[in-house]
């Protein structure tokens, strides 16, 4: 079971995130498909033991394949998805998230934009005004009633449209279909000792925390989930996850 950090730390961590973040030069908007997410916090790579070659390749064959299928299947989808960010208002259509990748290293998770282009600000301001809010902030990492988020954007991420996006991560080798959460990199303190196991396999666009009730479990769930994936996964276990999104996304559970 992950190590837990007390609250105050994990309130001294959060104060970081409310801190002004500098602000991005407008471009236009033809050349700015794609807007970075700032660090929130630098973070070292791991090196840690992980599977055998074999594993490994078998794993890449299996995400490769399941990535290539997906993205002809649904490129309708995201093509639509693209066009009703594009016509939502001003804004790139893609937002590059900063995330923890397998061994520590940062990448960018691409998903279709679902927030307003000045969610960071309003988050701010959102934390320093309600202490409702920042308790949530810090118990969940999310906000259940969350102003950042577009009308658009409700309807992309009730039905994970909005992940479309990661199957070229997967592509690139930054991702797996099925795998722990890609964690934001101020994260990685609420999984205390369990981190470096977690961490030893690829995030996934799918995974335990999503087939097990998504937002509608605990951050400590969602953590001892990821932990219970990375030492016991295995084909049948993810194939298993992968059958089990099918209902879960078509039932729009997403928030």
């Amino acid at each position: 079971m992950a190590t837990r950090i007390d609250d105050s730390r994990l309130a001294e961590r959060d104060q970081e995130l409310v801190a002004p973040l500098r602000a991005e030069e407008e471009r236009p908007r033809l050349f700015s498909l794609v807007r970075d997410e700032p660090l929130v916090v630098q973070h070292e790579p791991l090196f840690v033991p992980s599977a055998g070659t074999g594993a490994r390749l078998c794993q890449r064959c299996l995400d490769v394949t399941v990535a290539l299928v997906a993205l002809l299947l649904v490129w309708p989808l995201l093509l639509l998805g693209a066009v009703l960010v594009l016509a939502s208002g001003p804004g790139p259509i893609f937002y590059s998230h900063r995330r923890l990748g397998r061994d520590g290293q940062v990448f960018g998770c691409i998903k279709l934009r679902t927030m307003r282009t000045d969610a960071d600000r309003i988050l701010q301001e959102l934390l320093r005004s309600s202490p409702a809010m920042m308790a949530e902030w810090v118990a969940d990492r999310k906000l259940r009633n969350d102003p950042r988020i577009t009308r658009i954007g409700q309807f992309l991420r009730r039905y994970s449209l909005d992940e479309l996006p990661q199957l070229f991560n997967v592509l690139r080798g930054e991702m797996s279909i099925v795998g722990p959460r890609p964690l934001a990199t101020d994260e990685a303190q609420h999984y205390g000792a369990d981190y470096r196991l977690c961490f030893s396999v690829n995030p996934g666009i799918t995974g335990l925390w999503q087939v097990s009730g998504r937002n509608d479990v605990s951050y400590q769930r969602r953590v001892e989930l990821d932990c219970h994936y990375a030492t016991v996964r295995c084909l049948a276990l993810d194939l298993s996850i992968m059958l089990r999104t099918i209902p879960v996304v078509l039932g729009g559970t997403g928030h």
